[in-house]
């Protein structure tokens, strides 16, 4: 599955933003899909992930402020960030991958399928 990322953008601080991740194809089964980010000089981390059943997990840093999504009649999935921070500055990926057991959605190495990222800048 091939995956493409878009939204990101330059905002201010408290200001909204929302990425959108759409497949190549439409996802079946037992599969997850996911948001990572990577700041500079950073190791790639965990932002939230939505798994076919609809149940989600956030990061805690993404606790209360973000919220993933997504359309099955659009095949797309969203992240809709609110109350952005600086430190949320990263380049933002969307992943998929199938057969992901709960305890391993936050983990970059689950997923097969990456997008191409998209870069979001928060300015204080």
């Amino acid at each position: 599955v091939q995956l493409q990322a878009s939204g990101g953008g330059l905002v201010q601080a408290g200001a909204p933003l929302k990425l959108s991740c759409v497949p190549s194809r439409r996802t079946f089964g037992n599969y997850a899909m996911g948001w990572f980010r990577q700041a500079p000089g950073k190791q790639r981390e965990f932002v939230a992930a939505i798994r076919w059943s609809g149940h989600t997990v956030y990061a805690d840093s993404a606790k209360g402020r973000f919220t993933i999504s997504r359309a099955n009649a659009e095949n797309t999935m969203y992240l809709q960030m609110n109350s952005l921070k600086p430190e949320d500055t990263a380049v933002y990926y969307c992943a998929h991958g199938v057969g992901i057991i709960y305890s391993n959605l936050h983990s970059p190495g689950a997923y097969t399928d990456w997008g191409q990222g998209t870069q979001v800048t928060v300015s204080s």
